[in-house]
């Protein structure tokens, strides 16, 4: 009975504080004390400065060589791979409206690393697990934007739109701090301490921002049309990858912090990112938004009972 409530607090320990504070800034946004504006500037300051000086901080100060798993982070890059040609193969058959397949496939696939992801693995691991999960993330985003480009563009029989995705990725401030932090640890640079502790100050505006923005871009009423795609989509990106990749990653031998980062980074709800890339191509918004809704809510729970199942087995 004490392992079974040990495992079941140690679950919500890691959802419960993203429920609370995605809940609060929905709330905050009902009674319009933060308001559109505040989320757009809010959400631009955390993919700009405090995310990049995050991940940037958690990297560099680090010894690669010794807490990297490359093995977690190939792994990750060729199961994403392999869930996409999974999910475009559904999408032919589940999914009548050529047009909408690529909306479900990317809803499917792309997970809100950054935010959500990064979250729960600090929460479980801390320190540990910000650093493994911020390497996974930096690559694995990457391949993200590129299959999204590419199964939006096929199904919308759009064409140009993959060098414009390579030439954002050069310019995406996660990836710039990511490259950065590596050079930097590699040759075991050390930053000033005013520059180190100015950067603590960004870095730890990140979680809290990021997520009470989340809540208060939440759209409940888009929830009102096209289920089925949704439905598609948020079964495929809360049960059956997750349920995949870490079927595969304990066959392969993963255990303890990189299982546990790999079950919450395959949990995490689609990314919001996934809808301003379906409205910039003139794709079904309003399905993107329902995915969006249904996996952040939907997550808080799968999430919690995939990791009291690990903890209760003692994999992670």
């Amino acid at each position: 009975m004490q392992a079974f409530l040990h495992s079941l607090s140690f679950s919500f320990s890691i959802t419960g504080p993203i429920f609370v504070v995605l809940a609060l800034g929905a709330y905050l946004n009902r009674i319009q004390l933060i308001n559109d504006n505040f989320v757009e500037i809010g959400t631009k300051l955390v993919f700009n400065i405090t995310l990049p000086a995050l991940l940037f901080l958690s990297i560099s100060q680090t010894s690669i060589g010794e807490s990297a798993n490359v093995s977690l982070v190939v792994f990750g890059l060729i199961a994403t791979l392999l869930v996409y040609f999974l999910l475009e193969l559904m999408a032919r058959f589940l999914v009548a409206t050529r047009e909408d397949r690529g909306v479900v496939v990317q809803g499917g696939f792309r997970s809100n690393l950054a935010i959500i992801g990064l979250a729960y693995c600090m929460n479980a691991y801390g320190d540990s697990g910000l650093i493994t999960a911020s390497l996974y993330l930096g690559l694995v985003t990457i391949l993200y934007n590129i299959l999204a480009v590419i199964t939006l563009s096929r199904s919308l029989n759009r064409d140009g739109g993959l060098a414009a995705t390579f030439r954002g990725i050069v310019r995406n401030p996660l990836i710039v701090s990511i490259v950065a932090a590596l050079l930097f640890a590699g040759l075991d640079w050390r930053l000033p301490a005013l520059i180190q502790h100015s950067g603590e100050y960004f870095a730890q505006l990140t979680l809290p921002l990021a997520l009470l923005c989340t809540g208060a871009s939440l759209n409940f009423k888009a929830l009102r049309a096209d289920y089925r795609g949704a439905l598609i989509s948020t079964v495929c990106k809360l049960l059956l990858v997750p349920l995949l990749l870490i079927a595969a990653g304990i066959g392969l031998g993963f255990r303890g912090v990189e299982l546990g980062v790999l079950a919450l980074m395959s949990s995490a709800p689609t990314a919001a990112a996934s809808y301003v890339m379906v409205r910039a191509m003139g794709g079904n918004a309003t399905l993107a938004a329902n995915i969006i809704v249904l996996t952040t809510l939907g997550s808080l729970v799968t999430t919690s009972l995939i990791m009291f199942l690990l903890r209760g087995f003692a994999l992670v």
